[in-house]
């Protein structure tokens, strides 16, 4: 019974201690990230941009993350009219299910799958990327030659994130909702005039541009994340390997974090939702 009663309160202080260290380390990672963000935002204010750094991440962000992104809005919509056509039906309203389909993916899908894709796809390359230049002493060589690594690596991919995402985030909207109406019409019957009529009787235009303004704090999120762990690497190429899931596994948790938090901001108020 002494035993006991000695080693609780040392499990308790160990379990105490545990969860202090995660929460500094929680803190001192936010932290990193908002001086890397003061530090891009400072350059961009002075206007030092690279515009065939900006135009090549630009194309590489966006441009080159367009067709998976089309690919899982389109199957997203489409399961989405598949369930809800089957429901709705039942209960005598299957007209509504334009209305739902467009909803569910002006709000929340193509933002969210967008983000998620960006993020496993081209996050992944920014901090390999990055991460290689670090382990190699391509970014010494820079300083060494007066070059910022903020200005040269962070701030265009930073910029083309929040410029591109939204874009590929507007195609994402009319994948998925194309998706939806050919299951929907040609697979569960609902009347082809029905679909499009409850979109534009039901859906109001911030649905879709707020759901794309989502997908600006994803691209920060993504870009940040993604230079943060390719700059803070060390070692060799097994912690580029390293940095490069960290970059990934970071970035969809904290773009599901944001996205609640975003549609509490956006929706819930102005829908009472």
């Amino acid at each position: 019974m002494a035993d006991q009663a000695t080693t609780a309160p040392a499990d308790v202080d160990s379990t105490r201690a545990k969860s202090a260290n995660l929460f500094e380390v929680v803190l001192g990672y936010i932290g990193e990230l908002a001086i890397l963000l003061g530090q891009t935002v400072t350059a961009l204010v002075q206007g030092r941009v690279n515009s065939r750094d900006l135009i090549q991440q630009m194309a590489f962000l966006g441009v080159h993350s367009v067709s998976i992104a089309l690919l899982t809005s389109f199957a997203s919509g489409a399961v989405i009219a598949l369930y809800f056509s089957q429901f709705l039906n039942t209960y005598g309203v299957g007209s509504l299910v334009g209305a739902v389909v467009s909803l569910a993916i002006s709000r929340e899908l193509a933002p969210v799958l967008t983000g998620v894709v960006v993020a496993a796809r081209a996050g992944s390359a920014i901090a390999a990327e990055i991460g290689t230049m670090k382990v190699t002493e391509q970014i010494d060589a820079l300083r060494a030659l007066a070059v910022s690594p903020i200005e040269y690596l962070v701030v265009p991919r930073v910029l083309a994130s929040l410029i591109m995402l939204p874009a590929v985030c507007a195609l994402a909207d009319a994948a998925g909702i194309v998706g939806g109406y050919m299951v929907a019409v040609y697979m569960e019957g609902i009347p082809a005039a029905t679909f499009p009529s409850s979109i534009l009787q039901f859906l109001e235009p911030s649905d879709f541009y707020l759901g794309m303004v989502k997908t600006v704090v994803f691209g920060l999120i993504i870009a940040l994340v993604g230079c943060h762990q390719g700059l803070r690497t060390r070692g060799g190429a097994t912690e580029v390997g390293q940095a490069t899931t960290n970059s990934v596994v970071l970035s969809i948790v904290l773009i599901y974090l944001s996205n609640f938090f975003l549609a509490a901001m956006m929706f819930t108020k102005s829908s009472g939702i």
